[in-house]
């Protein structure tokens, strides 16, 4: 067996919940600002924060949410989902992070699939909010029905298996099928923290700019739990605002931008991007899909900056390679993190692949989720017997540890960063009145990185592109749209998932 491990050396496993790992980070700072609303300017201080999150795990508690109770989120980056987020977990509970521009549809799944009890979002998005949640209660983030839940403080930590006890469930299609709950721990969480700040060197001090959603692993992670356990502090936004974003930049005196590649995009060709002071910046890290050597190279020399990437995947809490930042290999995926071992395997024969050579990324790290949530079936075919975690991506690694993402097994599409779950926009398609059967693949796209396009086998009556298009978007969130509709004549439902793509390409340029 070929393993490559990590250079970085081991670091300590703790005993802490994820929650006394962040209160670790805050205890020695009570009166500084940590969390900062972008928009508003309004903050919370170190002290403030875990005040409310005790106060909000004892109010929970009290009215039957506690240890035991799943609750659900959908809300946009504010100050309050960090609270609320750690009150659960504080409490001995899970909480599931539900994406707020969800319609009803995909919040009732999501919902029932996780089994939460209590929806917890913002008044904006009330309607779609009571009408995807069925019979549970729905509570808007600044209303009398929130402020009530403030109860009695939990001064310490309920007693859960650090190790066993699920304390999120984001949503990720994983290499196939539809998008499942990622049962993630305690250990899982409070491993990759620590992962992330010994391997991106995360300083006291540091301030970020918080557009990455915390209900998407990147953000939760990242930027959620690593700033605050790690003696920095966030500037939330509740969507990405170019503007808004260089503010914050500036006037934080931020030392690192973390980002997905359309932003990448932006602050290498954006003219805006003249008009801010940036010289505090010493690093751009982008994450959640492959950014390129020469979009890398561009935003580096445009910012002054040293612009790097890393890898994860929402199974792995996320992180499982960074590039550090002294030692950048342009259009590497960086190396792995400390406690992490990879492996290169041959897709066909299985075999162990050594330095430079091509196939499957597989992960063994204590980082690894614990499973899909009611899906064993699923789990086994991701995580074998001896802990690896099949990634779905084909990779090289070179002799010095750098990962190369070269191409995906699996069948997701990166839109914009987001997951799009071919299947889901599948099984949305033909159930439509008029199409028969349909696949969705994705295309190359420079800015968004790759578009969702449709191929359909219409029935009598048959729909035409525009109801298609209305029909996905009455169903589904506003990144899992279609871009383009081809009618055919056969879908060659036998192939795999990457000749499908290739079958599907071939009859559009055929098509013209």
């Amino acid at each position: 067996m070929t393993i490559f491990a990590s250079p970085f050396a081991d670091i300590p496993v703790t005993d802490q919940s994820i929650t006394q790992r962040v209160f670790a980070g805050l205890k020695y700072r009570p009166d500084e600002v940590v969390l900062t609303d972008g928009p508003t300017g309004r903050g919370l201080t170190a002290q403030a924060f875990m005040d409310q999150v005790m106060q909000l795990a004892g109010g929970l508690t009290a009215a039957g949410y506690g240890a035991g109770h799943t609750v659900a989120i959908m809300a946009p980056n504010i100050p309050e989902y960090c609270v609320i987020f750690h009150a659960v977990a504080w409490g001995g509970g899970t909480i599931t992070t539900l994406n707020p521009t969800y319609t009803a549809h995909e919040v009732a799944h999501q919902i029932k699939d996780a089994s939460a009890e209590l929806l917890i979002t913002i008044p904006d998005f009330m309607e779609t909010a009571q009408e995807g949640a069925g019979d549970i209660p729905v509570i808007a983030i600044g209303s009398d029905a929130f402020g009530a839940l403030l109860g009695d403080p939990i001064a310490a930590q309920v007693p859960v298996d650090l190790d066993v006890h699920t304390v999120v469930l984001p949503y990720s299609s994983g290499t196939t099928g539809l998008p499942k709950g990622v049962m993630l721990s305690h250990r899982n969480l409070v491993v990759n923290v620590d992962q992330i700040i010994a391997a991106a060197s995360l300083k006291p001090g540091e301030t970020a700019a918080g557009f990455l959603p915390f209900f998407h692993i990147y953000g939760m992670t990242v930027l959620m739990n690593c700033h605050l356990a790690g003696g920095g502090a966030i500037v939330t936004m509740p969507r990405f605002d170019l503007p808004l974003f260089l503010h914050i930049c500036q006037e934080f005196k931020a030392r690192r931008m973390w980002i997905v590649p359309p932003v990448a995009l932006a602050l290498a060709k954006h003219p805006l991007i003249d008009d801010y002071d940036l010289a505090s910046v010493a690093q751009v890290f982008s994450g959640a899909a492959p950014l390129g050597a020469e979009l890398s190279n561009a935003v580096g020399t445009r910012l002054d900056c040293i612009s790097l990437q890393g890898y994860g995947m929402t199974e792995l809490a996320p992180v499982s390679h960074v590039t550090p930042g002294g030692a950048n290999r342009p259009g590497a995926s960086g190396q792995a993190v400390p406690n992490t071992q990879c492996r290169i395997v041959d897709i066909d024969s299985g075999a162990d692949l050594g330095p430079d050579q091509e196939g499957e990324l597989w992960i063994k790290g204590p980082q690894v989720m614990q499973g899909y949530l009611n899906n064993p079936k699923a789990t086994a075919e991701t995580i074998t017997d001896d802990g690896w975690l099949r990634t779905g991506d084909i990779a090289r690694i070179d002799a010095d540890g750098y990962m190369f993402i070269t191409d995906r097994l699996k069948e997701l599409i990166k839109y914009k960063g987001f997951q799009v779950a071919p299947a889901e926009l599948e099984a949305t398609l033909v159930a439509m009145e008029g199409i028969t059967d349909a696949a969705v693949i994705g295309i190359p796209d420079d800015e968004a990185g790759e578009l969702p396009i449709a191929f359909v086998i219409a029935g009598d009556p048959a729909p035409d592109e525009a109801a298609v298009k209305a029909h996905l978007n009455d169903q589904l969130a506003h990144y899992k749209q279609v871009h383009q509709v081809h009618f055919v004549d056969d879908i060659p439902k036998s192939a795999s998932g990457k000749i499908l793509r290739r079958l599907l390409r071939d009859q559009m340029a055929k098509a013209g």
